[in-house]
């Protein structure tokens, strides 16, 4: 396994005038660029007095600016800790004081919410946009000023890509990455750089090992977008160009049709929008509904949509990562139809996050691929009965920051990783998950119910956009938010009404233990977290 700070290293060197990274319509840095810039930050945290090991909080909005400073902390052995910018201004100085964080970079507006007293390890606060600090302990502020002054006596003629040397200490912690997942309980997953390094080969061997183009639109602070849209591609030579914000339809697009990217990273809920803007209403044009019917012109049809899509995409797509959560079936169906070389995959961030994934070629409908190392089913018959999914391998976290208990509680007797999550793996060695463990639902009889094989059925509902199953004194109850053009225009009579040919119509499809007993409609969607799984916790 190569070191991915020595797999940037070779990219400084053999790409060194190539774009690394850029803001969309915005700044651009080659290799060599960022290599300089990793340099002058480098002298900074030298003057500064920050050591190895010790850790800095990084609470800012996607950006080149972003990558940098997390490269920089990285290289320097520093402990990064990214933080997700639309966190509470309590919640995230919560995360900086439990990480110990010495150092934090943020932008202006997120800075002015918070207070230095009540962060008391902090010593700086470095502007995460522009070149100065928004607060600073007097050393700290002229370490900063200093900065570039040490910097040109260390290259009085500049820095010569050919000689960046970068570490290749694998055992050391590169990442403390806070997450609240759908528990609502956050906890530091301490990631190493070994683990990232296995990563990075992964996808290297099973996807790209050459330089390519990718639109990086997921949040940065969370080990989904930063290991799969930025630390893999960087490290491989990719053009790395940042939306900075949550992409809307017409951005994406915009961004889509001026860079090519030929591998898209993204979660269901963005492809599900894909479906509804773009597959769904040509497959039901009246033309679309006569062509799909035809046996020897079917698949020309499907494959003209496909095109399409794959062309709003900048026409040079290759792979589609699809993760954070499951992709509605209806969805998964369609995307088969019409030939998009997609994939679902399985992770967390304390798997760097890969579980398991499949390249789009060998990819089997409705599973999320095989295990990247081992993985085991707890189960009597792990082909049929669905048990927890336990892994093992270099890519999981060595534990939980501060927390012991959690670490306990995380790993079984004979050191396997818990996930928490229940799945079933076929002949194949495809996985499948059927649910969380904690979303379990046991009826009155002993029957398992999964609440997301519910979810999958009522998915396939034309008036629900999105449903949480749950228990309410031993009766199944699906709460429902419905598609807008559902309930436009109804009382609250018409609506009850909804709501039991929604219920009707999923029973018919759902085993007699089961079935739901009421559907309840709901008028704002679900909240979710940053990777688009629904905070399960929040609802009763």
């Amino acid at each position: 396994m190569k070191h991915y700070l020595k797999c940037l290293e070779e990219q400084v060197h053999q790409r060194a005038l190539c774009t690394a990274l850029c803001d969309f319509e915005g700044a651009s840095y080659t290799y060599a660029d960022v290599a300089w810039e990793i340099a002058g930050l480098h002298a900074f945290f030298r003057e500064a007095g920050i050591q190895k090991g010790d850790k800095i909080s990084l609470v800012a909005r996607n950006s080149a600016r972003w990558a940098i400073f997390f490269l920089a902390a990285n290289t320097y052995e520093a402990v990064i800790v990214p933080i997700l910018p639309n966190f509470t201004a309590e919640g995230a100085m919560q995360l900086i004081n439990h990480s110990d964080s010495v150092l934090l970079i943020t932008d202006a507006d997120i800075w002015k919410n918070m207070s230095p007293e009540k962060l008391p390890l902090l010593r700086g606060v470095v502007n995460a946009r522009e070149d100065g600090m928004l607060w600073a302990q007097p050393e700290i502020q002229a370490a900063w000023n200093n900065r570039k002054n040490i910097l040109k006596q260390e290259y009085p003629k500049g820095l010569d890509p050919q000689k960046v040397h970068y570490h290749d200490n694998f055992e050391g912690l590169a990442i403390i990455n806070y997450t609240s997942g759908t528990s609502g309980d956050p906890k530091g997953v301490m990631l190493t750089y070994r683990g990232m390094s296995d990563v990075v080969e992964y996808c290297q061997t099973h996807f790209s090992d050459q330089p390519e183009c990718i639109v990086s639109m997921l949040p940065l602070a969370h080990i989904y977008g930063l290991a799969m849209e930025f630390i893999y591609p960087c490290c491989t030579g990719y053009r790395i160009c940042f939306l900075g914000k949550t992409p809307s339809p017409s951005l994406l697009m915009k961004a889509m049709q001026q860079e090519h990217p030929t591998l898209i990273v993204t979660v269901p809920m963005v492809m599900e929008k894909v479906y509804t803007s773009w597959v769904r209403p040509a497959m039901n044009t009246r033309s679309g509904k006569v062509l799909s019917s035809v046996p020897g012109v079917r698949m020309s049809f499907y494959k003209s949509i496909g095109e399409k899509v794959l062309g709003n995409f900048g026409g040079a797509v290759r792979t589609i990562i699809i993760g954070g959560a499951p992709l509605n079936w209806k969805v998964e169906v369609a995307f088969r139809k019409i030939g998009l070389p997609y994939v679902v995959g399985y992770g967390m961030t304390e798997a760097c996050p890969l579980l398991a994934i499949e390249t789009p070629a060998n990819y089997v409908a409705g599973s999320c691929g095989k295990p990247v190392h081992e993985i085991r089913i707890e189960s009597s018959d792990p082909e049929r009965v669905p048990g927890e999914i336990q892994s093992r391998g270099p890519n999981i976290t060595t534990g939980y920051y501060k927390n012991p208990a959690a670490d306990k509680a995380a790993h079984t007797e004979d050191g396997w990783f818990r996930t928490g999550d229940l799945g079933v793996m076929d002949e194949g060695g495809n996985l499948f998950i059927r649910g969380r463990i904690k979303a379990l639902i046991l009826n009155s009889s002993g029957q398992n119910i999964y609440p997301e094989e519910v979810e999958q059925i009522l998915s396939n509902d034309p008036l629900v956009e999105e449903s949480v199953v749950l228990s309410r004194e031993g009766k199944i109850v699906a709460l429902v938010y419905p598609h807008s053009e559902a309930v436009v225009g109804t009382d609250e009579q018409q609506q009850k009404e909804i709501a039991v040919q929604i219920r009707d119509r999923a029973n018919k499809s759902l085993p007699k233990f089961s079935q739901i007993f009421y559907v309840e409609m709901v008028d704002t969607p679900f909240e979710r977290t940053a990777k688009g799984s629904i905070k399960r916790h929040l609802y009763k």
